[in-house]
């Protein structure tokens, strides 16, 4: 059995010219609700064995405020431009490679490749995953190689306005 963390980044701006879409910041709700985030997986007693996350700016930034409230060292995160702009395929070709030494992972990256992945690994139907949402998929597996569709089932969903 491998649990799968699968989180899409914060609020981000659009507020800065000529800035690109993957060097984007998070504004004010984003570096508000992340760090909640993280307290909210801590006090749930989640902790990966191993964090991959997109190179994006918002996702990268995201995933440090979560792991320092997780306890997981921020120089441990993976952060790989694989996670940006992927397909589902993409990302569950990434997840198939993880190394089996893993129990869990967390994924920090991007609608609506995030929100489709869930749905395809879980038992129950999330209609979008807002920014900063959290979900967690018990995968009925014994290696990250054989994680495919409809092989999991979401043990939580967790989102900021939850928690409002």
């Amino acid at each position: 059995m491998k649990t799968l963390y699968i989180i899409r980044h914060a609020k981000s701006s659009w507020d800065e010219r000529g800035v690109s879409d993957h060097d984007r910041k998070l504004n004010a709700r984003g570096l508000r609700d992340a760090p909640k985030m993280g307290e909210v997986l801590a006090n749930k007693g989640y902790h990966p064995d191993i964090i991959y996350s997109s190179s994006a700016n918002r996702a990268f930034t995201t995933a440090k405020i979560i792991a320092d409230k997780i306890d997981y060292p921020v120089d441990k995160i993976i952060v790989t431009k694989e996670i940006y702009d992927a397909t589902t395929n993409d990302l569950v070709n990434l997840i198939n490679r993880f190394d089996d030494k893993y129990e869990s992972a967390m994924l920090f990256g991007h609608n609506p490749g995030f929100t489709v992945l869930a749905n395809l690994l879980a038992d129950k139907y999330i209609d979008n995953m807002p920014t900063c949402a959290v979900a967690v998929i018990e995968l009925n597996v014994e290696s990250w190689k054989n994680v495919a569709s409809d092989c999991g089932r979401l043990i939580a969903f967790e989102y900021p306005k939850k928690y409002a």
